[in-house]
Parts: C-alpha cells; structure tokens; sequence
C-alpha cells in the first residue's frame, strides 16, 4: 500500500520529499485512529479502494 501511494503521489507531480512526507501524513492518521477508536491496523480497512492513478490526476 506505502509504495502505490507513494508511486501516485510522484506520477501526478509530487517531489519525493513531498511524496514521502504525504504518505507519512496518511499513516500518522492512520494510527491516530486506530489509538482513538482502540483498533488494531487492518490495512485492508485502512485503504480498501485506491484509485487509479488517472482519477486522481482529474482530481487534481
């Protein structure tokens, strides 16, 4: 999942530090979560769906 997200993030634009730094970001809020709601991580809740790389750049 870390690497898809990363490789997203570096096709539509992003430097490698700022791509590193969102995936960073998305997992702090990930464990937030799971420490608020007392959930172990499932990674298969945490990202079920990712969108192809060509939505997110519509997105943008």
């Amino acid at each position: 999942m870390a690497r898809a997200h990363y490789d997203r993030r570096r096709k539509t634009g992003d430097r490698h530090t700022a791509a590193q730094r969102n995936l960073f970001n998305r997992f702090m809020g990930m464990l937030f979560f799971c420490l608020q709601h007392h959930q172990p991580y499932d990674e298969s809740k945490a990202s079920p769906h990712q969108p192809p790389t060509e939505e997110l750049a519509a997105a943008a």
